[in-house]
C-alpha cells in the first residue's frame, strides 16, 4: 500500500508530541530527589548512566565498531556534547529556577537555530526569519528586565542553564538532522553518554563528594523508573528528530510548555507575573513562524 508523505510523518510527529509531554513532567522526580538530598549533577549521571547500561544491552547485538566509525562518526561526537549539555542544563534549570521561566527561554531555540544557520552555512535570512529574530529577543528581553537592572540579562542560576540549554539544544537538532549516516540507537547511545559525561563532570565542581550509600531505596527505585523513562524517551526524540526537519521540531516539542504549565502550576504552585506571559507569547509566536520559514 502506498503512503503519502504526510502520512509518514505522522509517526514522528506523534513521537515528538509524546517527547514533549515527557519532558513538560520529568523536571518532577528530579526535584524530589533534589528534596532527598541528591543534587542534580548526581541524579543525572546516575539516571542517564542506567539508560546507557539499558541501550548497550538491548542493542549489543546491533551495535558493531563499523557502524560508529562509518560515514561521519565525529557528527557522534558533536551529538553527544550538545545533548550533554542541554539535557544537563535543563535538568539543573528546572531544579534550581521556575520550571516555565527555564523552558521559555529554553525555547529560545528556533532564534538560535536561524542564527547558527547564517552563520555556519551562509544561509540569507527571509522576512520570516527576521521576524522570528524580533519576536525571540523581544520576548526574552520582556522575560528577563528587571527595573533599574540595565540590559535583561539571565538574573538567576536557573534562567542562565534554560537560556544555554537552549542553545545547545538548537545545535543538537541540527547534528542529529545532519547524521543520516547513523541508526538510532547508535545516536541514542551517543546522547546517554554525553549526557553522562557532562553530568560527571559538573558534578566535580560539587564542594564535597557524594557518597553513594546514603541514598535511600526509594530513591534508588525513583532514579531507575527515571532511567527507563530517559532511555525510551531518547529513542523516541532521536526517531521524531531524524524525520522532521529540525525548526519544525522545535515548534513541535512547544506542547511542551503546555504540559509544563499544568503541571508547575499543580505540583509546585507556581505562576507566571504579566511581563513573563508577555514575553512567553512573543517567543512562542516567534517558534510558530520559524515553522512557517521552515515550508518556505
Amino acid at each position: 500500500m502506498l503512503t503519502t508523505p504526510s502520512q509518514q510523518n505522522v509517526f514522528p510527529v506523534a513521537a515528538l508530541l509524546t517527547g514533549a509531554a515527557i519532558w513538560g513532567l520529568l523536571w518532577y522526580p528530579y526535584r524530589l530527589l533534589t528534596q532527598d538530598g541528591i543534587s542534580g549533577q548526581v541524579s543525572t549521571v546516575i539516571t542517564y548512566a542506567i539508560a546507557l547500561v539499558m541501550g548497550l544491552v538491548l542493542f549489543r547485538k546491533s551495535i558493531r565498531a563499523s557502524q560508529i566509525f562509518t560515514g561521519k562518526p565525529q557528527l557522534l561526537f558533536w551529538i553527544a556534547l550538545f545533548a550533554g549539555w542541554t539535557n544537563t542544563a535543563y535538568i539543573l534549570g528546572v531544579i534550581h529556577g521556575e520550571v516555565m521561566r527555564v523552558l521559555l527561554l529554553f525555547y529560545l531555540a528556533p532564534l538560535w537555530t536561524i542564527l547558527f544557520a547564517r552563520l555556519l552555512l551562509n544561509e540569507k535570512l527571509s522576512l520570516h526569519g527576521y521576524l522570528v529574530i524580533v519576536l525571540s529577543l523581544a520576548g526574552a528581553a520582556s522575560m528577563l528586565w528587571q527595573p533599574g537592572s540595565g540590559f535583561p540579562l539571565p538574573s538567576s542560576y536557573g534562567d542562565w542553564m534554560g537560556l544555554t540549554g537552549g542553545v545547545m539544544f538548537a545545535m543538537m537538532n541540527v547534528m542529529i538532522r545532519k547524521d543520516q549516516h547513523h541508526s538510532i540507537q547508535v545516536k541514542s547511545l551517543a546522547l546517554c553518554l554525553g549526557v553522562m559525561l557532562v553530568g560527571l563532570s559538573h558534578s566535580l565542581l560539587l564542594p564535597f563528594p557524594f557518597a553513594l550509600t546514603k541514598i535511600s531505596i526509594d530513591s534508588w527505585l525513583l532514579m531507575l523508573m527515571i532511567g527507563v523513562v530517559v532511555f525510551a524517551l531518547s529513542l523516541i526524540m532521536q526517531y521524531g528528530l531524524t524525520h522532521i526537519a529540525a525548526n519544525r521540531a522545535s515548534v513541535i516539542m512547544l506542547f511542551e510548555l503546555v504540559v509544563a504549565a499544568i503541571a508547575a502550576y499543580f505540583l509546585a504552585n507556581e505562576t507566571m507575573a504579566l511581563k513573563e506571559w508577555v514575553g512567553g507569547a512573543m517567543i512562542v509566536s516567534a517558534s510558530l513562524f520559524s515553522a512557517r520559514m521552515n515550508q518556505k
